[in-house]
């Protein structure tokens, strides 16, 4: 069974107040001197900084957060394995409140330069380390990655579905757990039949490319999908993911939900006529949130966990393929959209935030 690694400190401890220690670079916007003076680096992590997920969606937020809070952010990109505790150290040193890390590659730098720096605040997108003064930001994808699947199970003319990872960890897996039980809510709910491909919730063991880079590993393993009859496919595998749009264009009859981002505006214009959704991880309104606790000197390690209630998670629209969802499907989503808000149907999964 895979489980979340959680990366704690017991030795650090945090002043009630995290200390503003001011950043030479500071812009002189915003609506207040002292907010002018805070500044934020994040260290993204080895899929640099366009990957059209998280480290995107991370560093849009932060620059929302400039506009709103008048602080100065910078990205530090890294390229390989061996930037990221470089790249951690470099943003302590700039003197900056607020260091945002990205993903699960980050997490024992993000730790170690919490223990030795107890008075500024981290934050780490999409993995837990427990420290006083480290926030994880993390996403409850299972609840919107459910409604994906009740959807592709819906649309899927074969009545077969697919989802892969681009490796077997919590932020991934989590995504396929809620994908596999959308569609067998579907099948509960009209008597169907409809398979998952890809994935085994019991076994917790799938389909995985081994990375979240190399494009033409989605795109063979999904070709292999197509093959079996899938007609609905989602990649969990960031840029990977791209491989699997590229093999549905060129297949036909196949229809791709994307990850993290809408990929109707991140992944490259021909793929619009294959995308059916994406589920949504809201990472700016997070940054955003983050900072300005910062801001109000309110920071604290509390995880932030976004939710379909909160609008952490969502689904996006259906855009060109609207036409392929019938407005009764439409309504039935919906309706579980809120009855998992609502806490009347409870998604799980051994991941789960």
């Amino acid at each position: 069974m895979s489980v979340r690694r959680v990366v704690t400190v017991g030795a650090a401890l945090v002043a009630a107040s995290l200390a503003l220690a001011g950043c030479g670079q500071a812009p002189e916007g915003g609506d207040d001197g002292a907010q002018a003076e805070v500044c934020a680096r994040m260290v993204t992590n080895s899929g640099g900084l366009e990957d059209r997920s998280f480290n995107q969606s991370s560093w849009e937020g932060l620059q929302q957060a400039e506009e709103e809070y008048g602080i100065e952010a910078e990205a530090l990109v890294s390229t390989a394995e061996t930037d990221l505790e470089p790249n951690v150290q470099q943003a302590v040193d700039s003197g900056c409140e607020l260091i945002v890390t990205v993903g699960y590659e980050l997490a024992q730098a993000t730790l170690d330069q919490a223990e030795a720096n107890p008075d500024l605040a981290f934050a780490i997108v999409d993995e837990v380390v427990e420290a006083e003064n480290v926030k994880p930001v993390v996403f409850d994808t299972a609840q919107a990655s459910f409604l994906a699947g009740y959807l592709a199970a819906g649309v899927s003319k074969t009545g077969m579905v697919a989802t892969f990872g681009g490796g077997n960890q919590p932020p991934v897996t989590l995504f396929m757990d809620g994908f596999v039980d959308g569609v067998a809510q579907y099948n509960e709910v009209h008597g169907t039949q409809v398979r998952a491909l890809g994935w085994d919730k019991e076994a917790q063991d799938g389909a995985f490319t081994g990375d979240f880079e190399d494009v033409n590993k989605g795109k063979v393993l999904t070709e292999g999908f197509i093959d079996q009859g899938a007609d609905v496919i989602l990649p969990v595998a960031g840029q990977v993911g791209e491989g699997a749009a590229a093999a549905a264009l060129e297949r036909g009859a196949t229809s791709i939900i994307w990850v993290d981002s809408d990929g109707y505006d991140t992944l490259p214009e021909q793929y619009r006529a294959v995308l059916l959704t994406s589920v949504l991880k809201n990472t700016q309104q997070a940054m955003v949130e983050i900072v300005g606790d910062v801001v109000d000197d309110s920071f604290t390690n509390e995880p932030y966990i976004g939710t379909l209630e909160n609008g952490g998670v969502e689904i996006a629209p259906y855009h060109d393929l609207e036409s392929l969802v019938p407005p009764e499907l439409q309504g039935e989503i919906e309706g579980v959209r809120q009855s998992i808000i609502a806490g009347e149907l409870v998604v799980e999964s051994p991941s789960t935030p």
